[in-house]
């Protein structure tokens, strides 16, 4: 059937797709309460790839250190946060032409050992080597797929490479912190392991230590934190996967999505940067499409040119 015909300037609508639009209502997008419009931060496709139908795996470091329920809590408000409608419409305007995205959780699993008091920039390699060796990762599509390093409580992050492997910069990490004890959440990169070339997103297990903040503790549930900043790293690395690549080669060109201004970055650090003090402003907990609820930190919008909240 013809829907839509042009005769000299006129246009003619079918009646039946007229009917089909009754009772719609147009959607306002809406900045987060507090912040005002600043587009001048706004992002800009650098030229490098993006992930559309992105994949993740995620693997709990040191398992016996973990309960059960902080698993079961990550696991569900996590694949629940990236697979929503309403959160990946803010998305949407990151991929010209694409009428969805997608994310799929392709489950969890412990690995074994005990807490490590440090984990590094350096040890993140030879983990997900050991993985790919030893057939844990066996069918994975790495080109679409991030691979989620979860660390145990007590552990301390760091971003610190002196294998060189790739240490990130001020330039494109989400703060120019080099420690959790610092405020360092988690952040996302690639590893080149031979020929192969893994997408992973790293993160610490937020919470306060005998008085003093390890990463970002914004809730007092710690589950929490954890799904906040891995729902960040996995935003940024489908709009901007090889930032890691990008430093290593100084080369822009191979950015996705970001903002060169000062207070840009990637699309979850600008809110970070513009929200300062405020920083209960960009991580909410939000209702997704399902009924449950999530903890998520809101995404930079070019469309609002600021953080945006979840809409349908």
């Amino acid at each position: 059937m013809t829907t839509t015909t042009h005769r000299h300037g006129i246009v003619r609508i079918d009646p039946d797709v007229l009917m089909s639009l009754a009772g719609h209502k147009a959607v306002k997008r809406k900045i987060a309460p507090g912040f005002k419009a600043r587009k001048s931060l706004n992002m800009k496709a650098m030229g490098g790839k993006t992930i559309k139908n992105l994949s993740f795996r995620s693997f709990y470091i040191a398992g016996p250190s973990w309960a059960a329920s902080d698993m079961t809590n990550i696991d569900t408000a996590l694949s629940g946060a990236m697979a929503d409608p309403h959160l990946n419409n803010v998305l949407l305007q990151y991929y010209p032409g694409a009428a969805s995205i997608s994310t799929a959780f392709l489950g969890s699993s412990t690995l074994p050992g005990a807490a490590p008091k440090t984990f590094s920039r350096d040890d993140v390699n030879p983990l997900l080597a050991g993985l790919i060796s030893n057939g844990t990762l066996h069918g994975v599509d790495f080109d679409n797929t991030v691979i989620c390093l979860f660390l145990p409580p007590g552990s301390i992050l760091t971003t610190d490479a002196a294998g060189g492997v790739g240490k990130l910069s001020d330039d494109h990490s989400i703060d120019d912190k080099d420690s959790s004890e610092q405020g360092l959440g988690g952040y996302h990169g690639s590893c080149h392991i031979g020929a192969q070339r893994v997408y992973f997103a790293v993160g610490v297990y937020s919470q306060f230590i005998n008085g003093k903040p390890n990463g970002i503790p914004v809730w007092p549930d710690a589950w929490k934190n954890v799904v906040a900043t891995f729902y960040h790293e996995l935003v940024e690395a489908r709009t901007d996967p090889d930032v890691e690549d990008a430093i290593r080669n100084n080369s822009d060109a191979l950015l996705g999505w970001y903002s060169t201004a000062k207070l840009g970055g990637e699309i979850g650090d600008i809110p970070i940067n513009v929200a300062a003090a405020n920083l209960r402003g960009v991580m909410v907990e939000v209702t997704l499409a399902n009924g449950q609820t999530a903890p998520v930190q809101l995404m930079w919008s070019n469309a609002v040119g600021g953080p945006e909240g979840p809409f349908a």
